[in-house]
C-alpha cells in the first residue's frame, strides 16, 4: 500500500486550467494504475472506517470515480449528485458559486431517504461551495450527513474550518 506522502507525489498540476489563476490537480496516477487505484480505496476505506454511513454520495463528476469504488469496497449504496441536465426524473437543484463560476447540483428526489447516513465524497476539497451544497442537498432529503471525504484538499483555502461536517482527506497540499 502507498503511504501517505507517496499519494501527494502521484499528482500532477496544471497551472490555470480550467481558467488562468486555478491550478488543477490530475490524479490521473492513482486511478491509471490498478495497484495505485485499489491502494486509495483501501486508504479511504481505513481512514473512513470509523463512521457510521448506509450510503456514499458522490459529487459530478470525479467523485463518481472514488465514491463508486469505495461504495462497492465498503458494501455499500451510492448517490450521485450531479451537474445540470445529467439527472431525469422529479430532482431537487440547488446553485452555488465555484472559485472560477457558478454551478447547480442535482439529486433526484427518491434516490436518499429520511433518516439515511450519507457519506459525501469529491476529488478535490477547494473553497468548499460544492461540499456546502452537497451536504444541503442531502439534509433537505431529511438524511443525515456524517462525513465528507476528499482525495486533495487545499489547506490554504481553508474550507475544511466552513464545514459543517468531519473531514477527511487523503492527501492535503
Amino acid at each position: 500500500m502507498l503511504c501517505s506522502t507517496d499519494y501527494g507525489k502521484l499528482l500532477i498540476t496544471h497551472a490555470d486550467f480550467p481558467k488562468p489563476g486555478i491550478v488543477f490537480y490530475d490524479f490521473s496516477a492513482l486511478i491509471g494504475n490498478p495497484h495505485h487505484f485499489k491502494s486509495t480505496i483501501v486508504a479511504l476505506a481505513t481512514k473512513l472506517q470509523h463512521y457510521d454511513y448506509d450510503i456514499i454520495a458522490g459529487i459530478d463528476a470525479r467523485g463518481f470515480i472514488f465514491g463508486g469504488a469505495l461504495a462497492f469496497h465498503a458494501n455499500k449504496g451510492f448517490v450521485m449528485l450531479r451537474k445540470p441536465g445529467k439527472l431525469p426524473g422529479d430532482l431537487t437543484e440547488m446553485a452555488y458559486d465555484l472559485e472560477y463560476g457558478t454551478n447547480v447540483l442535482s439529486l433526484q428526489k427518491n434516490t436518499v431517504q429520511a433518516g439515511q447516513r450519507v457519506l459525501i465524497i469529491d476529488d478535490v476539497l477547494a473553497t468548499g461551495g460544492t461540499a456546502h451544497i452537497a451536504s444541503r442537498l442531502i439534509s433537505n432529503h431529511g438524511a443525515h450527513v456524517v462525513a465528507m471525504a476528499f482525495i486533495i484538499e487545499i489547506a490554504h483555502l481553508n474550507a475544511r474550518a466552513s464545514l459543517p461536517h468531519p473531514v477527511e482527506s487523503l492527501i492535503v497540499v
